[in-house]
């Protein structure tokens, strides 16, 4: 159906429900995608978002009185290649690509070149060298993909997508694992596809990204349409409600001394928990670094990507080699070699990469949960005592409010937000005195943001120490009472706490960037 301007949308989806046994995933959602523009889809994971996709990609089938128009006309999209016809692309967050193939032989898979029954490699090279050029691509298309990096792997997908002609064409997350530099080639290339006149639906939590790219934004909330804002009427407040149905102020709630306020701190600061005294790893991603973290304290640690952040915390907990420097706890020298050697101490560290480093995606949230302390379940004869590590795993399922069906559902199957409170489980269940959480709400969605806050907060509260390491700045600033700021391996400067230099995101860009001392 056409607009009231003449204009007939992309891609227009109607009244689309979908039941699973037991549960409604979407319940009577519509939308509108339009040529030539990018809409962002969001909402909190378990908003519907997937599903809607799923069922764009023909992966799922809608339930009865659904309807997909493509430019006016309605189509049936019985499975994925009925989607392809259709010119619907989908490029998932986790890429799917054959490794061992080449460019050519991924951007023709199902649809090969062949010459008497042989597959014409040559001929599918020529075919694709016009699509890798219009993207500008830096390889060729008999380079094997496994040697790509991912922003280059991605390019390969949106490359096959294009070569199949997609009109439409959905990416699901694509910054997750790319680096600033490669965002920033990837939002260039967004911009080169819509002014092509390609409908791209962009699916993302990060607000900066949408600010940046969107002209309209499409929000679900438990499995219904909740409205459509345009370009002008975007802001923060606004997105956070209609996904959540609360306010953004809801969101941060640490209350920082203002110093401009006159008020000093108090004199009487509680021991110090943990203590790095010329921690390095001899200059080659940190020079040594000094500093204390106090019990019930939440120390930040900020910097822009490359400043050492990660890297420092892998030396406190033993997963690298230090090459000078003191680790004291309670005040006495301790000696950290190993992660073991960190965990026996009582230092806990959640890894940025949950999926890679930090969980056994295979394996039960209970399993997951009491992997650390399983030793405390051994019966003799080396049977384990089952029923204890089921109540330990029922109470931090509850303590965490973690969402799931039990904890013998595979961890690898829950969202972002609750595979993160599973990994905090773990890590909590051996007592830590000092927990370091390094990145601790990356690809996780703005509501289950607000409840990892208010673990932090928890946990502060219960006299630990804790290091959040963040690249959003919103974050460091609404959970921290004090903030390190690194640049080039070392700590540059101190905000809040007894500084009396206000915890802001223009003081902490100011050190990060080596600004700080030049305004000085």
């Amino acid at each position: 159906m056409a607009e009231a301007d003449g204009r007939v949308p992309r891609l227009e989806m109607r009244n689309v429900s979908k039941t699973f046994p037991g549960v409604k995933a979407l319940n009577g959602v519509s939308l509108k995608a339009w040529g030539g523009e990018v809409l962002a889809l969001m909402g909190e994971n378990g908003a519907g978002k997937s599903t809607l996709m799923k069922i764009l990609s023909g992966a799922h089938q809608p339930d009865a009185g659904a309807e997909i128009l493509i430019d006016g006309t309605p189509v049936s999209i019985t499975g994925p290649i009925a989607a392809k016809r259709a010119g619907i692309a989908i490029i998932y967050q986790e890429l799917a690509l054959a490794p061992n193939l080449t460019v050519a032989e991924n951007i023709y898979l199902g649809d090969e070149i062949r010459r008497g029954g042989i597959v014409d490699r040559a001929a599918m090279a020529r075919g694709c060298r016009a699509v890798l050029d219009r993207l500008g691509a830096p390889f060729g298309p008999r380079t094997v993909v496994g040697t790509l990096s991912i922003a280059e792997q991605q390019l390969v997908e949106i490359a096959r997508a294009l070569h199949a002609d997609s009109r439409i064409l959905v990416l699901d997350e694509p910054t997750t694992a790319l680096s600033a530099r490669e965002t920033e080639r990837l939002f260039a290339l967004v911009r080169q596809l819509r002014s092509e006149g390609i409908a791209l639906i962009y699916i993302s939590h990060r607000m900066a990204e949408i600010y940046e790219l969107s002209d309209r934004v499409s929000v679900l909330r438990d499995g219904g349409y909740v409205g459509t804002l345009d370009r002008d009427g975007l802001s923060a407040e606004s997105l956070v409600k209609m996904m959540v149905g609360r306010d953004l102020s809801t969101f941060y709630k640490k209350a920082h001394t203002d110093p401009a306020a006159g008020a000093a701190p108090s004199d009487a600061s509680p021991p110090a928990v943990f203590e790095a005294v010329g921690l390095t790893d001899g200059g080659r991603r940190v020079h040594p670094c000094s500093f204390a973290v106090h019990r019930g304290e939440v120390l930040g640690i900020a910097g822009l990507v490359g400043s050492g952040r990660t890297e420092l915390a892998r030396l406190i907990f033993g997963a690298d080699r230090k090459a000078g420097g003191e680790i004291r706890l309670d005040g006495t020298p301790v000696t950290i070699d190993s992660p073991k050697a960190a965990i026996d101490r009582g230092i806990a560290y959640l890894t940025e990469d949950r999926k890679a480093l930090g969980l056994f995606l295979d394996m039960s949230c209970g399993d997951n949960i009491n992997v650390g302390v399983i030793d405390r379940d051994a019966r003799p004869g080396g049977v384990l005592d089952r029923a204890r590590g089921w109540k330990r795993a029922l109470a931090a399922f509850e303590a965490l409010r973690v969402r799931a069906a039990s904890p013998l559902v595979p961890v690898g199957s829950l969202s972002g937000g609750n595979q993160q409170k599973v990994l905090l489980s773990r890590w909590l269940e051996i007592g830590p005195k000092l927990l370091i959480l390094d990145e601790p709400t990356r690809g996780v969605d703005i509501g289950a943001k607000s409840e990892i806050y208010r673990i932090i907060d928890a946990l502060a509260q219960s006299g630990i120490g804790l290091i959040v390491i963040s690249s959003e700045m919103p974050e460091i600033i609404g959970t921290c009472d004090r903030v390190l700021v690194m640049r080039e391996g070392r700590i540059e400067g101190e905000v809040g706490g007894r500084t009396g230099v206000a915890i802001t995101q223009e003081n902490m860009m100011r050190l990060a960037s080596g600004t700080a001392a030049q305004a000085a």
